[in-house]
């Protein structure tokens, strides 16, 4: 009886129990040890009720925290499946050389079994259960974080490992981690490989939106990128992954770089125009294609949305996606066109 009392003495002397100010846990630290045992069937029976609700209570966290945990294995493992699509969809065309068919992106990773998975983001849960209670901490709790958090957990010990071709003149298959692009990449490089990035990655949104990938997945416009990649062969790489991933590209510069312009099929001139009162400034089609765009009647309703000028490119059967485009200011007189140009 006596290891018994002391026994129950230090439970409720455990510093677990420092916040807990019932009466019951006071007695038990100040009475001495031989009066416990009277008072043993009297704080049996009044914890019963509470331990009942308490086991309950711990029971119902504990389905609560078996349905997170499975829901968000369920995110996990469809990131993983977003990550094994986008290198799938980064899948190059023919006529690239030692391109040609590669993957322009290579994710690589070790998925562990169901029930590692299911530990380690248990692990998680339980961090940023643990994290709330703390005042100062700086653990976020967001819904992105925590999946964040546990896709980092579950590809544990060895993490991700990804690697893209590095654009060069003779297109060889040279793949480099992506840590290391800006130490070994140009800028035209480093432009283009962020192009790349951009269609796989507008790509794997038009398949998850349930489109086929060879559709029209989007439009890109570039501000002046010519002025760091104007290289013939990093022209031809962007337009070669834009096509082949269905994205089109529109390119903007001021630069009047023949030997660059010369690389796409359509090129729209453009000037700046200056309104001197409000002190803007409007990109306007150059005067010589005015005359040919419809007018609107001065005494007639007013009409917005009016397509004002169009031009068309007619592309050849074997292309599969939009053509890119240029758009430069101001040169001085537009080339005559090589294809039709009707004006609405």
């Amino acid at each position: 009886m006596r290891e018994a009392s002391d026994i129950l003495v230090r439970h409720a002397n455990s510093t677990r129990y420092e916040q807990v100010r019932t009466p019951a846990r006071q007695q038990i630290r100040e009475l001495p040890a031989s009066a416990l045992p009277e008072h043993a069937q009297k704080w049996a029976d009044a914890f019963a009720p509470r331990l009942r609700v308490l086991t309950d209570e711990l029971v119902q966290l504990e389905r609560n925290r078996d349905s997170i945990v499975d829901r968000l294995r369920g995110l996990v493992e469809s990131a993983l499946t977003t990550l094994r699509s986008a290198q799938r969809l980064s899948q190059l065309p023919e006529g690239l050389g030692e391109w040609s068919g590669q993957e322009f992106l290579r994710i690589r990773f070790e998925e562990p079994d169901q029930a590692t998975l299911t530990e380690r983001l248990g692990e998680v849960i339980d961090e940023a259960t643990s994290a709330a209670l703390k005042k100062n901490s700086d653990l976020r709790r967001d819904g992105m974080s925590l999946l964040l958090r546990g896709v980092e957990a579950a590809l544990r010990p060895k993490g991700i490992a990804v690697e893209i071709l590095k654009p060069d003149a003779v297109l060889r298959a040279e793949r480099v981690p992506v840590g290391q692009m800006g130490d070994v990449f140009s800028g035209g490089q480093l432009l283009t490989a962020a192009i790349a990035l951009y269609c796989t990655m507008a790509a794997l949104r038009s398949n998850d939106r349930g489109r086929d990938r060879h559709r029209h997945a989007g439009t890109l416009f570039l501000d002046n990128p010519i002025g760091r990649a104007n290289a013939t062969y990093l022209l031809e790489l962007q337009r070669a992954v834009s096509d082949a991933l269905g994205v089109q590209l529109l390119y903007t510069t001021g630069l009047f770089d023949t030997t660059a312009l010369a690389e796409f099929p359509l090129v729209i001139r453009l000037r700046n125009d200056a309104d001197l009162r409000a002190g803007l400034k409007y990109i306007s089609v150059e005067e010589h294609l005015r005359p040919g765009l419809p007018q609107q009647d001065p005494e007639g309703e007013t009409v917005h949305g009016e397509i004002t000028a169009t031009r068309m490119f007619k592309r050849n059967e074997q292309t599969t996606a939009e053509p890119s485009a240029t758009t430069t200011e101001p040169p001085a007189a537009p080339e005559p066109p090589a294809t039709p140009e009707p004006e609405a």
